[in-house]
């Protein structure tokens, strides 16, 4: 592992080495399942209903991953924040197999109640929450033109609301850090004690207006990290992507794949979320790393599951 000597503080926070509350001989494999742009017209894959999204959970477990993150679809591949959806989502999931349900709360233009609600009511083991307002893009180079262009906004008040909910309903947070300066977000909830440790967090790489997908900037943001911090990369696009997986598996980071980030596996070739697991889990074990179960994923990052 990367033996980097403490660096002393950030914001109140002690930093450490990049290893972390992480495992060195496990690696926890999440898949984003759906997300909530991904279309079959550009990913044939992608699955939008209960069903088929239990299915690839089921196959993606046995590939290797340990938890699946999940937006929910209408049947035409619109995302949805119907509570009862969620439901089903998770009843089919539970039904075909163990893996950590990871439900994501981001969206555009939705109200924070509806997404608070089926939190609350569904129970997932996971949640995901975005830590920050950031302008939210990704350029395209084929089409010389942003694939999508917005401003996504996550106000910290709302950002409280939905960590209290979150400790409400017995669901463990993730956050999720686009931008260099979301990590420092945790000060205020630690402050008024609503955020507990060991924290869990995501770091996103790739979007245009958040951290530029390097490795020497996925380093200063895992060294800015709490001791006992759970972290794992998302890398967004190919060929952004692996290079950044290869890294984060070698620092003793968790990672994430699966057709909401990126669906090739080469430039040539589009891949279904178990394939790109598969994928991950090979270079897992190329640095003698093995995948992790749902339940060793629950146990390093210091939760049990709401089965």
């Amino acid at each position: 592992m990367t033996d980097d000597s403490d660096i002393g503080t950030h914001m109140g926070v002690k930093t450490q080495r990049t290893v972390r509350g992480n495992d060195p001989d496990k690696a926890i494999i999440s898949v984003s399942m759906t997300g909530a742009m991904t279309m079959r017209s550009r990913c044939p894959s992608v699955p939008y209903t209960p069903q088929e999204i239990a299915e690839q959970a089921q196959e993606a477990r046995e590939a290797g991953a340990a938890a699946a993150h999940i937006h929910a679809r209408t049947e035409n591949g619109s995302p949805t924040y119907d509570t009862q959806i969620y439901q089903e989502i998770y009843d089919e999931v539970r039904d075909h197999t163990d893996i950590l349900i990871n439900f994501s709360t981001g969206a555009l233009h939705e109200p924070l109640e509806s997404r608070i609600e089926y939190v609350k009511q569904v129970g997932p083991d996971i949640a995901a929450l975005n830590m920050g307002s950031m302008n939210y893009a990704r350029w395209s180079d084929n089409q010389q033109d942003y694939a999508y262009n917005m401003v996504f906004e996550n106000p910290l008040n709302e950002i409280e609301d939905m960590v209290e909910a979150m400790n409400e309903a017995g669901v463990k947070p993730e956050l999720e850090c686009f931008d260099t300066g979301h990590i420092g977000s945790i000060r205020p909830l630690l402050k008024q004690g609503i955020l507990e440790h060991p924290i869990n967090f995501s770091i996103i790489m790739g979007i245009v207006g958040g951290i530029p997908p390097t490795v020497n900037n996925l380093l200063n943001q895992v060294r800015q990290l709490p001791d006992d911090a759970n972290w794992q990369i998302i890398g967004i696009g190919y060929p952004t992507q692996w290079p950044l997986i290869a890294a984060a598996l070698s620092m003793g980071g968790n990672i994430r794949v699966g057709v909401e980030d990126n669906y090739y596996l080469n430039e040539d070739e589009k891949a279904s979320n178990a394939e790109l697991v598969e994928r991950a889990a090979r270079m897992a074990r190329d640095v003698d790393r093995e995948p992790a179960t749902p339940d060793e994923a629950a146990d390093i990052m210091g939760f049990e599951p709401n089965r």
